[in-house]
């Protein structure tokens, strides 16, 4: 049996993470769920948004699936996320985005790895007020995170038969801040001569990614273009709702939901599950559950080809149980 700190979240949280369970235990996994509450519901019956005993819960099992939490825009607590990455130093930011198919992306083609830097650049938080009219955000940027990121990405390249990693930086503009990730990005891409290496600038990058997105392969880059990156991927495959996303640090990682809590759909049925599906397939490789994940990740891919048991969003009118209920007949099947 496997133990996994689950949080369930927000918005349409609760009916994702139930429908990942379902189909996780039609697939013959044996899960411990721990099921934990953060955000505004904790905070309103703990005192906190991430009360001490859910970061002891996700130290003892070291494996947490979260579904999507609310982060308030200019006010409220620090971002869940946010806080989790850097109370558990989870470094890497993974992004696995591939068309998948019956989905309408802008392209057939796309098979993009992102690796984001998860614990400092912008989203360390540093800001000051000057005074009435003017605030400060200071950016950090360290060798040893700068490091780290671009091996874990070179690693996995290696191990995926990967042939070309991309760092993306601003360096031409920030010379000392992108110019040390830049410098740590080059030591490490000698050490692995076998897999090309290139450099583009942010913008560049962007654009090259709405024109022709075949052409990279994996991706390194900085938290903050990261994390517009990786959405701007996302939509070139069908949105946040068909991709997974995975936060990996050196003992422990948290599969979650990308996409945001949805308030206006929740508690309705009609949620889409399938991008928190794809983060527990990924969950359970992890564990080594490789048949199940398999067994899964094609029943994902049989029910997006047979394209007649899908949520709105995707362009059906199947609700959230019977996409879950069809998905578990699927890998039965399988």
């Amino acid at each position: 049996m496997h133990s996994v700190t689950l949080i369930p979240g927000d918005g349409i949280g609760p009916e994702i993470t139930g429908a990942v369970k379902t189909v996780i235990d039609a697939a013959g996994v044996d899960i411990h769920w721990d099921e934990q509450q953060v955000g505004q519901n904790a905070l309103e019956k703990y005192g906190s948004p991430l009360p001490e005993h859910v970061i002891e819960s996700i130290k003892a099992n070291k494996v947490a699936l979260k579904g999507p939490v609310t982060t308030h825009v200019g006010k409220g607590f620090k971002s869940i996320n946010v806080t989790l990455r850097q109370t558990f130093d989870l470094y890497a930011n993974i992004r696995p985005v591939k068309t998948l198919p019956g989905i309408n992306g802008l392209f057939k083609d796309v098979d993009i790895v992102i690796f984001r830097e998860n614990t400092e650049d912008l989203y360390a938080g540093i800001e000051n007020i000057v005074d009435e009219d003017r605030v400060e955000a200071i950016k950090v940027i360290t060798r040893k995170a700068s490091r780290r990121i671009v091996e874990k990405a070179f690693e996995y390249a290696v191990l995926h038969g990967r042939k070309k990693v991309t760092a993306i930086h601003k360096a031409n503009i920030m010379k000392k801040s992108d110019g040390l990730f830049l410098e740590e990005a080059r030591k490490v891409a000698e050490k692995y001569r076998d897999i090309n290496y290139e450099e583009l600038i942010v913008d560049n990058a962007c654009m090259q990614l709405v024109q022709k997105p075949g052409k990279f392969d994996v991706i390194v880059t900085e938290n903050l273009y990261g994390d517009i990156i990786s959405d701007l991927c996302a939509g070139l495959v069908g949105g946040l709702g068909v991709v997974p996303g995975i936060n990996e640090g050196q003992e422990l990682t948290i599969f979650e939901a990308v996409h945001g809590t949805a308030p206006d759909i929740a508690g309705k049925n009609i949620a889409n599950p399938l991008a928190l599906m794809l983060s527990a397939v990924e969950m359970l490789k992890h564990f080594g559950e490789h048949t199940a994940a398999k067994a899964i990740h094609k029943a994902i891919h049989d029910l997006l080809q047979e394209g007649k048991c899908l949520t709105p969003d995707l362009g059906g009118s199947a609700t959230t149980k019977e996409m879950t209920k069809e998905l578990c007949r699927l890998v039965n099947y399988c």
